[in-house]
């Protein structure tokens, strides 16, 4: 049985993977998250940590002034994502032997329920599913 954590090495931390992330990467909206995606392959010279799947979770600072309500949102979003990310992404990823960086943004206006978060993080990790098998998956075959 596999274990619904969210560890340290999960998480997107170097500033040079970020860097190449925001320059290199693709990305998305499914409301209410923007997805930035990147994959470094080996001859790019990034190497992941132990974990071959690293992401980032924010949400602006601009659309919540108190940090009462930033960190609730986060909150929110890390125990989507912690929820579902081994019910297609991680096993995914794993069959392929795809490294993937990500950061999941969020765009909404105000609070938004669990419910509505938990919803919409499947419907955005399934379709981040099938944009790294259309970019990188599409080039081996």
């Amino acid at each position: 049985m596999i274990k619904n954590t969210f560890k340290k090495e999960e998480r997107l931390c170097s500033v040079k993977l970020i860097d190449a992330l925001f320059h290199k990467g693709s990305s998305f909206v499914c409301y209410p998250y923007r997805i930035v995606f990147y994959s470094p392959s080996e001859d790019s010279g990034l190497i992941l940590a132990n974990s071959s799947t690293q992401v980032i979770l924010s949400v602006s600072k601009r659309r919540f002034k108190r940090a009462v309500d930033r960190n609730l949102m986060k909150r929110r979003m890390k125990e989507c994502y912690r929820l579902q990310k081994n019910d297609g992404l991680a096993p995914f990823l794993k069959e392929h032997q795809l490294p993937l960086l990500f950061t999941i943004q969020y765009v909404g206006k105000g609070l938004l329920l669990y419910d509505f978060l938990y919803s919409h993080m499947e419907k955005a990790l399934l379709k981040l599913q099938n944009e790294c098998s259309k970019l990188y998956l599409a080039k081996d075959n």
